[in-house]
């Protein structure tokens, strides 16, 4: 086995000293050490194969400048442009980013949990799914700094990053309603995660109405959508309009009613939530609700940033959406 390089060992190769070496691959600020010094310095630590010893690091600054992040589905573009961001906005504060992606499942987020926890994580980023009030207990009770984005428990106390999806639903409606449309049919999950309960909400108080609603169930999409917007056509007075509370029902959605030859949005209006190329993609682009996504990841990392050095303090950000108005929605 070969012997490990040390510190030592760049030092000795650039003619520098091991505190200079150690400043330098820490990425502390390189003040007056000349660029082309520094540059010597890390070119040596490639030739030779440094490998950072972390545990020793992290041994000394009781510390590994590491963060877990739990997304609901990495492969949902919403969840793969925040997980995107917060790594960038972590990276400018010298910590690096663990993923992993719960597929929706109480039980596997447990696992990539401990997982983590293994890797000495020094705190958490998560998008709950539903059913983790165990998780979130369990975070609670050993005391590691988290911090929950887009899904969170209003009744626990938690450092927590979220839109506000009640009135982002309303103003999407609001929209359909002053172009005209009368019959809305809302298409969203059937599901308990508040998030997606406030977005159903903030539709059907605007409404009125809550048997315009089409709940799917998460693992039969397609087949649920299709049923939904089948009962939607088929009623006394038909729908107009739809409003989809995610982006992969408004795909799912758009797809259908294509299948089905139904002008968009001559005979049905569009909206959707979340951003997404598909969007760009359908023949009419499609109207949605944007959420913030730089302000998302940025805060949720400063809450956790903040938790970390001050593990008593719980702190919640409400933002706000924008309504992004294209062809879909407008005659």
């Amino acid at each position: 086995m070969k012997k490990r390089v040390s510190i030592k060992d760049i030092a000795s190769d650039v003619g520098v000293s091991t505190a200079l070496v150690s400043y330098v691959l820490n990425n502390k600020k390189e003040g007056r050490i000349s660029k082309e010094v520094a540059a010597k310095i890390k070119q040596a630590a490639i030739d030779l194969n440094y490998v950072p010893n972390q545990i020793a690091r992290s041994l000394k600054s009781q510390k590994t400048n590491t963060i877990g992040l739990i997304v609901a589905d990495i492969a949902n573009p919403y969840s793969s442009q925040i997980a995107r961001i917060i790594e960038d906005e972590a990276q400018k504060h010298d910590y690096s980013v663990i993923f992993g992606s719960s597929d929706e499942s109480a039980e596997k987020t447990q696992n990539l949990i401990l997982l983590l926890l293994n890797r000495q994580v020094d705190g958490f980023i998560i998008a709950l799914p539903e059913h983790a009030e165990k998780q979130l207990s369990y975070l609670n009770g050993i005391g590691i700094p988290f911090v929950l984005f887009d899904r969170y428990y209003p009744e626990i106390e938690t450092n927590f990053v979220a839109i506000d999806n009640y009135k982002a639903a309303s103003e999407a409606i609001q929209h359909l309603r002053d172009n005209g449309r009368k019959q809305i049919g809302i298409v969203s999950y059937e599901t308990s995660l508040y998030h997606l309960s406030e977005r159903k909400r903030g539709a059907t108080d605007l409404l009125q109405d809550s048997s315009m609603v089409v709940n799917v169930r998460i693992n039969h999409l397609d087949e649920d959508v299709k049923e939904g917007i089948d009962k939607l056509l088929n009623i006394e007075d038909p729908i107009d309009a739809l409003f989809f509370t995610t982006n992969l029902l408004a795909i799912s959605g758009l797809k259908y009613l294509n299948s089905l030859e139904i002008k968009v949005p001559e005979q049905i209006a569009v909206v959707g939530f979340d951003e997404t190329d598909a969007f760009d993609l359908f023949y009419a682009p499609v109207t949605y609700v944007k959420q913030p996504m730089e302000e998302l990841a940025s805060q949720s990392l400063k809450l956790l940033l903040d938790a970390i050095a001050d593990p008593e303090t719980k702190q919640s950000v409400i933002l706000d959406t924008e309504l992004v108005v294209r062809k879909s929605s407008v005659l």
